[in-house]
């Protein structure tokens, strides 16, 4: 084999290693498995990470803050000042829809009345200026995280 073929061979591999970790490194599955900054759930949203870090110690149903940590893919914060985003967050019987308004840095706040249920599932919208809407799905109690 000729010295040029073995090293585009060798480039085209390396590319392809490159990006094929690149691309399982922003999946849902991948974000499961690490520890997240701030001690909630990673998801991927579009070109973003989203973390939503909710009460975890609410036996029962009061207002509880709802907060979302947005950066990119690789860790770095996203300013979320003139942000939109809305929860839609179900516990139990509760079903509540939250607007999150901008609190500084990176994060976006809100507040519902749930209960810190394992079972506990919440849709996050957001969209940041000039951008389109993203959506994530989490559980972020789930025992199985």
């Amino acid at each position: 084999m000729s010295p040029i073929r073995t090293l585009f061979l060798s480039l085209a591999s390396v590319a392809f290693l490159v990006a094929s970790d690149n691309s399982l490194a922003h999946t849902d599955e991948v974000l499961a498995t690490q520890k997240a900054p701030n001690g909630g759930e990673l998801r991927v949203a579009g070109p973003y990470h989203l973390e939503l870090v909710v009460a975890t110690d609410s036996r029962e149903v009061r207002e509880n803050p709802i907060v979302l940590h947005v950066s990119d893919h690789d860790g770095v914060a996203i300013p979320t000042a003139g942000a939109r985003a809305t929860a839609t967050l179900l516990a139990g019987k509760i079903k509540a829809t939250v607007t999150l308004a901008a609190d500084g840095g990176n994060r976006l706040k809100g507040f519902a009345k749930y209960a810190s249920t394992p079972g506990m599932k919440v849709v996050v919208t957001l969209t940041l200026p000039g951008q389109p809407a993203e959506q994530a799905r989490f559980t972020p109690l789930a025992t199985s995280r």
